[in-house]
């Protein structure tokens, strides 16, 4: 690990002072999961860290019928499973909180962290750059693709974005809070992540001087979720595949639906095909195959991924049988 400068400003305001205006210059620690394994294996190299821990109110988790849920950035995966309010009104987030584990992970690993999280692809982690590539050419369409994108890599990006939480906070229309020199702003976590397009870019809309502060989901209003992963071990690990499904019913018939994808593309990647397949039908077993194959309908395997297509196919359809059911 490379020498650096280390902050613990107890203000937003005094930390954004302290950031940089270019992605690297400065890196910003909240729970330190993924930040000090990648500073110690030199994927970042920033000249200074500013600790967010000693900043009050970004711990805070509350709930309300008329605002919903509000997260702080620094609440942990612990906090938001151990939260009851937030497991009654939101019980496919804290399902997939839960597939986070490990205990050191789950007591230091935050929300915002977790959102935030880097590509865990191994050409990125072993130093070729986030678009893992030597001499102008990716290394990855012929490489060892086995764990990176089916859907959303025409390139020149192939990782997946890592995170659990994002997928099923998409499907609730959940927003991101954002503060930064100018003041705040919220993004809709959809509109949230980008694929980049550069090796300077990174994964989503944040400025390098910005500071994501909260997380906030609408209220449930009665709908019916779940989340369904696919892992090669229960032990910690990230998941090969996982779907998020919210579904609004009206007599037995579905009037809504949000399916979105984790773990398949540079993006939590939502699929209004398998949305489109549900509307204006009773699930039934057949339905909810139906929408786990629109779900991958447009997807594009590389040379070795081929078996997640099967895989998000049928997680779609678990979870979608699950939501309905209420075994989230």
């Amino acid at each position: 690990m490379e020498a650096f400068e280390y902050a613990s400003p107890h203000t937003t305001e005094s930390a954004l002072k302290l950031l940089g205006g270019r992605w690297g210059e400065t890196e910003i620690l909240a729970g330190g999961t993924d930040l000090i394994s990648a500073m110690k294996d030199r994927v970042t190299t920033p000249k200074r860290v500013v600790n967010l821990k000693k900043i009050k109110g970004l711990k805070r988790i509350e709930y309300s019928a008329h605002s919903g849920l509000r997260m702080g950035a620094l609440v942990t995966i612990q906090d938001l499973l151990d939260n009851k309010v937030a497991r009654e009104h939101y019980p496919a987030l804290a399902q997939a909180a839960d597939g986070i584990r490990g205990e050191q992970m789950r007591h230091m690993g935050t929300v915002g962290g977790e959102l935030l999280q880097r590509p865990r692809c191994w050409y990125f982690r072993n130093g070729y750059g986030l678009l893992a590539q030597y001499q102008g050419k990716s290394l990855v369409p012929d490489g060892q693709n086995r764990y990176h994108a089916i859907l959303g890599n025409s390139g020149p990006a192939y990782f997946v974005n890592a995170s659990s939480l994002a997928p099923i906070l998409i499907a609730l229309g959940g927003k991101a809070r954002l503060h930064g020199p100018e003041g705040e702003r919220e993004v809709e976590l959809r509109k949230f992540y980008t694929t980049p397009m550069k090796e300077e870019d990174r994964e989503y809309v944040l400025k390098p001087n910005e500071i994501l502060t909260e997380i906030l989901v609408p209220p449930d209003k009665g709908g019916k979720m779940a989340v369904y992963e696919v892992r090669e071990k229960t032990a910690l690990d990230w998941p090969l595949v996982a779907a998020s499904v919210v579904l609004h019913l009206s007599g037995g018939t579905v009037r809504s639906a949000r399916v979105v994808l984790g773990h398949v593309a540079p993006v939590p990647w939502p699929v209004p095909e398998a949305g489109q397949a549900l509307e204006g039908k009773a699930v039934t077993e057949e339905i909810a195959d139906q929408a786990g194959k629109a779900a991958v309908s447009k997807a594009t395997p590389l040379s070795q991924n081929g078996y997640k297509v099967r895989l998000a196919h049928i997680a779609v359809k678990r979870a979608i049988l699950s939501a309905v059911k209420g075994e989230a």
